[in-house]
């Protein structure tokens, strides 16, 4: 199901402890066992003492015996969505704890953990590795890091929720036994990892497992699987860990905004129709990273913005460049001289096609304008780049770059806004303050200089898988 307004993302975390026995030198006797291993597991998410609380709340959930709640206004037959109302959240403003309140538009995600400690009985449980004499068997014991989303209307009953996260979790299992099978080495086997996937419609968030420690280029052939299962094309990535999707209140742990955009309201411009930058990308900006580039960085900053994009569309799995590793890769091109490096020297539109090149193998087009009141008729081809390659697009301009993250064009009249994203900035993280002092904001065609030039940078999204 894709998320609407109305739509409840029920996401369900925890970890269950995986112990078995494997045979050295039998393969096909170490995989029943894993079989059978994986069979008592989903046995044990069906007992009655399996129990989901729901995060940041007293409410404590049996699924399995007929949706017993610890708050009495819960039972089996209430909307799911009223579980929302049993949540609380910090109040940054100083007031403690508040009952949560959902954002319009905002993804309504409940989070849920499982409470129930799951092993393997019997005489041939192993509850942690050791050291063993035995040369024929070698004992396994690892803890398997579950997480599962389903997606829900807000009025579907508590009972069926829990019966579908109940079968959501059954079906991970088994996707991890797969996952342990295929990719079992002897008896060192992979630890499951379940990510999750927002897909286009109608295919909605979908859950992934992968082997962990395991590259994207060995799992080139499992993502064609999953393409041509979900009708996708297989011209971009969908399913790289890169692409994984990010729940909403979920910080990131680099520190940097992303897609501050998504907090503007659009514009009110008459027949026209909004050609966006698709997917995610950071915000990068002038004092960041303890770097003072005031003055003089505002086309690295941009730059680094395009670079984050092409990260996390899963395209590379470099990190963002630093100051350093731009200029460097341009004394490597035999752009700039070798003292180029560590100075503060500006850089334009074709140093950064040059360093998207270099470092990240993406090619991009050059847009010259040879004044800045030519921009206004540029509408369509900004409006195509967007529609067909999504990236952002660097503008640089005498001393000033910029981020072009969009625009919203009439076709019929010619009116044109630019979603501009302003490397410029100077201050901290803060989405309200960078939103309405139009740091992030759209901008007329009275935003460019009417008289400069100005080069535009347009990278060609890699056509991959």
């Amino acid at each position: 199901m894709a998320p609407s307004d109305s739509t409840v993302i029920f996401r369900i975390c925890g970890s269950l402890e995986f112990s078995c026995w494997l045979e050295n030198s039998n393969v096909s006797q170490s995989q029943r066992s894993l079989s059978t291993t994986f069979n008592d597991l989903r046995a044990k998410v069906r007992e009655e003492s399996f129990v989901f609380h729901v995060c940041n709340s007293p409410v404590f959930i049996w699924p399995n015996q007929d949706c017993q709640a610890t708050a009495g206004n819960v039972t089996a037959n209430t909307p799911c969505g009223d579980l929302q109302k049993h949540i609380e959240v910090e109040d940054w403003s100083g007031g403690g704890k508040k009952k949560r309140k959902d954002k319009k538009h905002v993804l309504t995600v409940i989070n849920l953990t499982l409470m129930a400690e799951v092993t393997v009985p019997g005489e041939e449980s192993c509850p942690a590795p050791y050291l063993s004499t035995e040369k024929k068997r070698h004992p396994l014991s690892m803890i398997l890091p579950m997480d599962c989303v389903i997606s829900t209307a807000a009025e579907e009953s508590v009972v069926t929720v829990c019966e579908r996260l109940i079968g959501a979790l059954c079906c991970q299992l088994s996707d991890m036994e797969r996952v342990v099978t295929q990719h079992m080495k002897g008896t060192a086997i992979p630890v499951p990892q379940p990510l999750h996937f927002m897909l286009p419609e109608p295919n909605g968030l979908v859950s992934v497992v992968y082997p962990a420690n395991v590259s994207e280029n060995q799992l080139e052939s499992y993502r064609k699987e999953l393409h041509k299962k979900y009708n996708l094309s297989e011209d971009r990535p969908y399913f790289r860990r890169a692409n994984a999707y990010h729940f909403p209140d979920q910080p990131y742990k680099d520190g940097y905004l992303r897609n501050p955009h998504e907090h503007l309201n659009h514009p009110n411009l008459e027949g026209a129709n909004l050609y966006l930058v698709q997917g995610v990308y950071s915000y990068h900006h002038y004092m960041q990273d303890r770097v003072d580039d005031n003055g003089w960085g505002c086309a690295y900053r941009s730059l680094q913005t395009i670079c984050s994009w092409v990260q996390q569309q899963g395209y590379v799995e470099r990190t963002v460049p630093t100051h350093k590793e731009i200029q460097q890769a341009l004394v490597d091109v035999g752009d700039k001289p070798a003292a180029f490096v560590g100075s503060r020297q500006w850089i334009g539109s074709i140093e950064v096609q040059a360093v998207l090149d270099q470092l990240l193998n993406v090619t991009s087009k050059i847009m010259f304008v040879s004044q800045g009141s030519e921009l206004a008729t540029k509408g369509r081809e900004l409006a195509n780049h967007f529609e067909t390659e999504g990236t952002p697009v660097m503008i640089g301009g005498g001393v000033l770059a910029h981020t072009i993250l969009g625009v919203a064009w009439s076709e019929s009249s010619g009116e044109i806004r630019y979603l501009i994203l302003d490397p410029h900035y100077t201050g901290g993280e803060d989405i309200q303050t960078i939103t309405e002092k139009g740091w992030c904001g759209w901008k007329g065609p009275d935003f460019w200089d009417q008289q400069a030039y100005y080069n535009l940078c347009l990278p060609q999204r890699p056509k991959t898988i």
